[in-house]
């Protein structure tokens, strides 16, 4: 097919044209879906995974995560849940397992998103596709490449595999100290080893340090991982810059070391980019291509904070000014939603 051919095809034309394409089911394009229904808009999500919610599904379901609004701590998967739940009230049309591959802007203005399933139209589109494509950061030592899976952790899904086992965390971040707090209940130990300072929350590592977990910080590093007669991992060897070794039992390691994101066919969209992230108005959430915008962690301006509770606030302000770019003679304030949801039944009931 031509860069033109598929323009008359019946699959093209017979594609409802969306107020809205959002890529990306994660916390903040489930909100945007939710907060664009509230502005009467008609949406589409589109996402590679196999389910909604992002990281928060994908990579740490049972997970605490502590730094949403309404929730002191909520597991990953139930907040995800939640999430989901309030985009539901926008009557979206929801694709996963799809892939966008390419950006073709229109004649008429509109946009068509050719994805691994077909074609997706719609007036605007906001991206709110996190890191993009994700993998972890391996670590270098001796051994683990061959017990992945075996006891090797990158992906940590279910604390009921960590119950009575002695579990090693490798990493400082946020995901490093949420682990071994999340499962210094019900593990047998859990010993945390790093090569520098924490860099999570500040509450959450004193709360680290008030807990049992074992800590061997910083300057200390995996060396060799061994596996036992029965074929998992069972003991490891970590060094301290003073040349100083330590061998310990273990029966569950956990690399939380970061990732390396990658947007994926996003790149060679025309947008400014600035570390793979996209580069927006930190004001309108627009991008360098009018009528489309990004929030959430893939988007990039001065000073920006990546957490979930800024790209709420973010995808609030894409979808406005996704309305006022669809129609010029919107409101940009829909104003709050108790009066937006009044104005509305007032409508139906004329």
């Amino acid at each position: 097919m031509s860069d033109l051919d598929f323009l008359t095809s019946p699959e093209f034309i017979n594609e409802p044209v969306f107020d809205l394409n959002i890529i990306g089911a994660g916390p903040t394009g489930l909100f945007a879906t939710f907060y664009a229904g509230l502005r009467g808009m008609s949406v589409q999500i589109i996402d590679s995974l196999e389910e909604a919610g992002g990281q928060c599904t994908a990579m740490y379901p049972e997970k605490y995560i502590y730094d949403v609004i309404g929730y002191p701590r909520v597991l990953a998967k139930d907040f995800a849940a939640a999430c989901l739940d309030q985009a539901m009230k926008a009557d979206p049309t929801i694709r996963l397992s799809e892939q966008v591959q390419e950006l073709i802007r229109l004649e008429d203005g509109t946009f068509a998103l050719r994805t691994s399933k077909g074609f997706r139209r719609s007036r605007a589109i906001i991206i709110a596709a996190g890191v993009g494509a994700f993998e972890p950061t391996r670590l270098t030592a001796e051994g683990v490449e061959e017990l992945e899976g075996k006891g090797v952790h990158y992906f940590a899904k279910h604390i009921e595999d960590f119950r009575d086992k002695h579990v090693v965390i490798v990493g400082g971040g946020d995901s490093a100290v949420d682990w071994a707090l999340t499962l210094e209940p019900i593990a047998s130990s859990v010993r945390v080893i790093h090569r520098s300072k924490f860099r999570a929350h500040e509450s959450t590592v004193e709360e680290l340090h008030a807990s049992s977990v074992i800590l061997h910080y910083p300057e200390y590093e995996v060396t060799h991982v061994r596996a036992g007669d029965h074929g998992r991992i069972a003991s490891l060897t970590f060094v301290h810059k003073d040349g100083t070794t330590q061998d310990v039992e273990v029966d569950e390691l956990i690399c939380a070391i970061g990732f390396k994101a990658d947007p994926g066919p996003l790149k060679s969209w025309g947008f400014e980019l600035q570390r793979n992230s996209i580069v927006v108005d930190p004001k309108t959430l627009e991008t360098s291509i009018p009528g489309i915008f990004a929030a959430g962690d893939i988007a990039a301006y001065p000073d920006k904070f990546k957490l979930i509770a800024t790209g709420a606030g973010e995808a609030v302000s894409a979808v406005n000014h996704a309305l006022t770019f669809i129609n010029p003679d919107a409101r940009l304030d829909g104003g709050h939603s108790t009066t937006i949801m009044e104005k509305r039944e007032k409508a139906a009931a004329v």
